[in-house]
């Protein structure tokens, strides 16, 4: 199985959950994120996802173009552009959304900002984890 974690600029909160699912991820399913105007992986995201011991570091920003998308069997989008503007894919595939706030564009001081980052990647660490243990007990065709 492949799994697309989609978001307008993947920078941070798809590049998390692919970081995540990697990392929880059940053998057998491969794990991807992109974005549809790709902008740069966030040094924040990379920041906090090191405090959780994931290495987000190697990732970098991809485009649709960059990730074999007509081979995804499952999509999240993971905002609420990317779920509006989510390109039709070629063939059936299964679209979920988790609406999540941005952290990327959270106000305040960099205390405050972090702590959105962290809170979101909290958040994205638990969805992960929970579609990661559905699909472990999914039949494999």
């Amino acid at each position: 199985m492949n799994v697309l974690f989609l978001c307008t600029g993947n920078s941070a909160r798809s590049q998390m959950a692919e970081g995540f699912a990697r990392r929880y991820g059940p053998p057998g399913v491969r794990f991807y994120s992109a974005g549809l105007e790709p902008i740069g992986l966030n040094p924040r995201a990379v920041a906090v996802m090191r405090e959780a011991e994931v290495d987000i570091s190697g990732q970098h920003s991809k485009s649709l173009d960059e990730v074999s998308a007509d081979q995804m069997e499952l999509v999240i989008t993971l905002c609420g552009d990317a779920a509006e503007r989510c390109p039709i894919f070629p063939r059936e595939v299964e679209r979920r959304h988790w609406p999540l706030r941005d952290p990327a564009r959270a106000d305040g001081s960099d205390d405050e900002v972090l702590r959105v980052f962290r809170e979101v990647r909290d958040e994205v660490r638990e969805r992960v984890r929970r579609l990661c243990d559905e699909l472990a007990q999914a039949p494999r065709a």
